[in-house]
C-alpha cells in the first residue's frame, strides 16, 4: 500500500470520529483550547509530530488511540507515524476559543473572562488580564492544596 493511500484510508477512518465531512472537504481537526480530543485510527502510531507543540499536543493512548490537547489557539500541523517510520497521516489542527457560555468582560484594556453555565464564575482564557489570570491560578491552587491535605 502506498503512502498516499494510506494516509488516504487514516483521513477516512479519523472522519467519521472527527467530523462526519472532515475527508470530503478536507479540513483542519478542529479542538478547543483546553480541551481534549479522542482520535482513533486503523494504522498503529509509533510516533507523533506536532509542528508548533505551543499550539497543541498529541499523546499516544494506545498504538491505535491519540489524544490530542489544545494548548493555545492557532494552526499547526500533526504527522503520525508508523513502527518503520513511514508517514501514516499528515493534517492540519486548528486550535480555538471555546465560545459557548463564555462571557467577556472588558474594563478599559483590562479584559476578564466568565463560564456562565447556568451561573457565571470566574474562567481563565487566553488574553486575561495577568492580574486575573494569576489570581485565578492562586486560588486554584489554594483549593488544590487544601484537598491534598
Amino acid at each position: 500500500m502506498s503512502k498516499f493511500t494510506a494516509a488516504l484510508a487514516l483521513l477516512f477512518t479519523l472522519a467519521g470520529v472527527v467530523a462526519p465531512a472532515w475527508a470530503q472537504d478536507s479540513a483542519p481537526i478542529t479542538v478547543n483550547v483546553n480541551m481534549a480530543r479522542v482520535l482513533r485510527i486503523n494504522s498503529p502510531a509509533a510516533t507523533v509530530i506536532v509542528g508548533n507543540p505551543g499550539i497543541a499536543d498529541v499523546t499516544i493512548q494506545d498504538p491505535q488511540t491519540l489524544v490530542l490537547t489544545g494548548k493555545s489557539f492557532g494552526q499547526t500541523n500533526l504527522i503520525v507515524l508508523d513502527g518503520a517510520g513511514n508517514p501514516v497521516a499528515d493534517t492540519l489542527v486548528n486550535v480555538v476559543q471555546l465560545q459557548a457560555g463564555v462571557l467577556t468582560v472588558y474594563q478599559g484594556s483590562a479584559r476578564t473572562s466568565l463560564a456562565c453555565a447556568p451561573v457565571c464564575q470566574p474562567t481563565i482564557m487566553l488574553g486575561d488580564q495577568n492580574d486575573f489570570t494569576s489570581s485565578q491560578v492562586d486560588s486554584s491552587n489554594m483549593i488544590k492544596g487544601t484537598a491534598a491535605d
